[in-house]
């Protein structure tokens, strides 16, 4: 007799989920990385330092491996360089580098927020609005390092909104490099309250897609950015 051949059943109908968000899942490497990041900006790690492997492993309660991880991000960043005989090293930033980068910046933060008026769709928009609602939050409650993760996520947001992933990814490699600066260069009250009213200067023109008014808001936001930071130690 000749076997008959097993009929397979039909295969089951995809489920149809929709659009279901990733939950974002933090690893122990992002951790150190953001903990080292802010010990360099708040200046607990001030330039010149040297990053003591075992005092700051165990400081964060974590090995080597990670921290090291950690220190190789930060070194591409710019905030950390590599010194013979001494490793790893919070780089110093002159008044020249400073000014140079800043430079740079502003020609490509002022044609980023050209592009995002002409190209960012509404929902974009409206996001960058809300961090800056939450921005403002958090200076009436002077929570200065949180406002300054927000300040710097409301200029890296705009020259994302342009569209341009080349000039989105230029903007960050310089922008983390004077960060110390920029946060410190707050620290003055009257400075701070000077940074804040050119945010809500940019952020109305972003609203009313006002290119021009934009890039002359940006464009004088971080001369003066020049002018609050250029002393800072």
């Amino acid at each position: 007799m000749v076997a008959k051949a097993r009929t397979l059943p039909p295969a089951a109908e995809p489920v149809l989920l929709g659009t279901v968000p990733r939950i974002p899942r933090r690893t122990l490497h992002d951790e150190v990385l953001n903990q080292l990041r802010d010990m360099i900006i708040e200046g607990r790690l001030p330039p010149g330092a040297r990053i003591n492997e075992v005092q700051v492993c165990a400081m964060l309660g974590v090995s080597r491996t990670p921290l090291r991880e950690a220190i190789k991000s930060l070194s591409s960043e710019g905030l950390v360089e590599m010194v013979p005989a001494k490793g790893a090293v919070v780089r110093r930033c002159s008044n020249e580098d400073l000014r140079q980068i800043l430079e740079v910046l502003k020609a490509i933060e002022q044609l980023g927020g050209r592009l995002a008026c002409e190209r960012a769709d509404d929902a974009t928009i409206k996001r960058l609005c809300d961090i800056h609602d939450r921005m403002m939050a958090l200076y009436r409650k002077r929570a200065r390092l949180e406002y300054f993760k927000l300040n710097q996520s409301i200029h890296s947001g705009i020259v994302l909104a342009s569209g341009n992933p080349v000039l989105a990814a230029t903007h960050e490699m310089l922008q983390a490099r004077i960060k110390r600066m920029r946060y410190i260069g707050n620290e003055d009250a009257p400075k701070w309250a000077g940074a804040v009213a050119e945010h809500e200067e940019m952020i109305e023109a972003l609203k009313r897609r006002d290119a021009d008014r934009l890039a002359a808001v940006i464009g004088r936001h971080l001369d003066e950015t020049l002018v609050r930071v250029r002393d800072v130690p």
